[in-house]
């Protein structure tokens, strides 16, 4: 598909996302969000497609939301009023997906419901949902450019895109409490120690050799399906409330894949070969004991 803000490359398996509007330093916009939304649930059944890089087109990440416009900039319906029960027993009805949900929100369940690995390669200022966006994508990488600033503070306005959820969680409670209220722009050094970012490159090439290298380590020579199913329990069993949980959902992910793709593994170990594995994340989706084992809650 030909998007209007994002550009796309695919080599080896790994899809490289440019989100491309260097003019305005790749600004979001509700079209770039309803484009990432689409790309990001499209790729889920796209077997040609093993892992996805972001990254910006030109000098910039993402300077956060496009702010100049007429209206409510952020996209937002000002003649309704919204309530929890609204949210909780119509997210989903038109009036209040496109006039109510938050559209960094939308963008990053989408990437946290993906089933490939998603790297996020940061190559200079990433503000507002330009930082957000990231934090549901498995790897951050950032080059000497790099700067990421939760500056929702500084417009009145609070956290989105599910931050408040992802943050804590990828830095701990206290620095995503300095880092939300303060509203600083935070350079490389201070990100990497954090945690927030794996590792830091010297410019942009180095930043998305080491991008696609990466995607590589992770996809080559590996299941699909192990790796989708691996990347979800990792991503949501630490917030279930007691170990027992993730053993269930582990007992039925070593279950189905011991089924087809374990005992390829196990073959291809014990006779010192390479494996030749067959089932595609896609295959999620077609297995009843792991088809709704993710579901969304509610």
């Amino acid at each position: 598909m030909i998007y209007e803000t994002l550009s796309t490359s695919l080599d080896r398996r790994v899809l490289v996302v440019t989100l491309d509007r260097p003019t305005r330093l790749n600004a979001f916009t509700t079209t770039m969000a309803d484009e990432l939304e689409h790309l990001f649930r499209g790729v889920n059944d796209d077997d040609a497609v093993g892992a996805v890089i972001v990254t910006g087109a030109g000098r910039a990440f993402c300077a956060g939301m496009e702010l100049e416009g007429e209206g409510n900039v952020f996209g937002l319906d000002e003649t309704l009023a919204p309530t929890m029960r609204d949210m909780r027993e119509r997210l989903d009805e038109p009036v209040i997906r496109d006039g109510v949900r938050d559209t960094g929100g939308r963008v990053t369940l989408a990437i946290f419901d993906c089933v490939k690995p998603v790297i996020a390669a940061i190559n200079g200022a990433a503000v507002g949902i330009g930082a957000t966006m990231t934090l549901a994508m498995d790897f951050r990488l950032g080059c000497v450019q790099t700067r990421m600033g939760f500056v929702f503070g500084r417009l009145g306005v609070v956290p989105e895109a599910c931050s408040s959820w992802f943050l804590p969680r990828l830095v701990g409670e206290q620095t995503a409490l300095e880092w939300v209220l303060c509203a600083d722009i935070l350079d490389h050094a201070t990100l990497r120690a954090a945690g927030l970012l794996r590792s830091v490159h010297r410019d942009r090439d180095a930043l998305m050799t080491e991008a696609k290298a990466l995607a590589h380590r992770i996809i080559d020579g590996r299941s699909p399906l192990a790796i989708a199913l691996s990347r979800q329990m990792l991503k949501r069993n630490p917030a279930l409330d007691h170990p027992l949980q993730a053993h269930l959902i582990d007992s039925l992910g070593m279950f189905y894949t011991s089924l087809g793709d374990g005992k390829e593994g196990v073959a291809a170990f014990l006779e010192k070969r390479a494996p030749v594995f067959t089932a595609d994340a896609a295959n999620l989706q077609s297995i009843p004991g792991l088809r709704d084992l993710f579901a969304r809650p509610g």
